[in-house]
């Protein structure tokens, strides 16, 4: 194969898996790679994932400590097979191709299962001393929600109040990062698309599934437990209802099986996070069509700007809510934001 990175043979070969088939298969939202690496000897494994993260665009290493932690922990992350960060490269195990959301469509009937499933991972990170990894302040916040107004509104056609978008976000924040202390491990991206469907049951309640394995963590934080937990039930890439969310919020606030009650702001937190991960996330998108030339971001907007709407009703966003109401005409924000140039 011609387009093969430079050194992805020399690597396989130090890893042990020289002479291996090598499939590429599709990539996400960032500069990185991967690459289906097959046996056909009989030996176990007989397959691995190659993910090449070349610097200076991306860094492995944050991935690897990650990936230690959440294994340390307890938690379904890959095995490290072989890795060279330096260079971008990183064999693990593989998990299959069954993502969950590809899962739910091919088993419908299993759904509230495997939502249930991954909310307790939520219940299970929440109870866990937070790992070594940076905190989610309110510069992060502020810089991701920041997003929003640096490509979406300039593509949408607006001059809008930035000095004031700070400010109501700055007020609406505050509470989280008090509450937050001492936090809890964040994934950030912790949704349908990122968690993996493993070895299937055969009988019981949950017949036909298995295991759920974590990937695309990297960029994990301490912060809020409310910020995976929006991320999981606001996604961007396929419908959750209201009413379905509502049902799982609260088997999460009150379930008990995930533990004690959380304290009372825990909603208004959760419609906090919610308003900042989809503000971010319209400027993503935006982004990645304006800058990175990837049109097909722009169809999942509406659905993440709905959501946001539903969190900006919320009293805990009225600075926020105000601001959007100054700043966003409303004929746009009934498109649900659509009319990106």
């Amino acid at each position: 194969m011609s387009d093969l990175p430079k050194g992805l043979e020399s690597f396989l070969s130090d890893a042990g898996w020289g002479g291996a088939d090598i499939e590429p298969i599709p990539g996400d939202a960032s500069f990185r790679r991967y690459f289906r690496i097959r046996k056909g000897d009989g030996s176990v494994p007989s397959s691995a994932m190659l993910m090449y993260a070349p610097p200076p665009e991306e860094d492995p290493k944050p991935f690897l400590e990650v990936a230690k932690w959440l294994r340390d922990s307890g938690f379904r992350a890959p095995e490290i097979y072989h890795e060279l960060a330096g260079d971008g490269w990183i064999l693990t195990e593989d998990f299959g191709d069954e993502r969950m959301r590809e899962w739910i469509e091919a088993h419908p009937n299993g759904e509230t299962g495997a939502y249930i499933s991954a909310v307790k991972v939520l219940g299970q990170l929440a109870r866990c001393k937070a790992g070594p990894f940076a905190p989610y302040d309110m510069d992060v916040y502020q810089r991701e929600v920041g997003l929003f107004v640096e490509w979406y509104c300039p593509a949408a056609g607006l001059n809008v109040d930035e000095d004031g978008f700070v400010a109501a976000w700055a007020e609406v924040l505050a509470p989280v990062i008090e509450a937050q202390e001492p936090g809890v491990t964040v994934l950030r991206d912790y949704h349908s698309e990122n968690i993996m469907m493993l070895a299937p049951e055969t009988d019981g309640d949950r017949a036909g599934q298995g295991e759920q394995g974590l990937i695309d963590f990297q960029d994990a934080l301490v912060g809020h437990p409310a910020y995976d937990l929006v991320s999981l039930l606001q996604d961007a890439r396929r419908d959750v209802s209201p009413e379905f969310e509502r049902k799982l919020l609260d088997i999460y606030v009150l379930g008990d099986d995930l533990g004690e009650s959380i304290g009372r702001d825990f909603e208004a937190d959760y419609a906090r996070l919610g308003a900042q991960r989809n503000a971010k996330i319209v400027g993503i998108f935006t982004r990645l069509y304006k800058r990175d030339g990837k049109p097909r971001y722009l169809d999942l907007i509406p659905r993440v700007w709905e959501a946001m709407e539903r969190d900006l009703a919320h009293p805990a966003m009225a600075p926020v809510a105000r601001w959007f109401d100054a700043n966003i005409p409303a004929d746009l924000r009934a498109a649900h934001g659509g009319k990106v140039a």
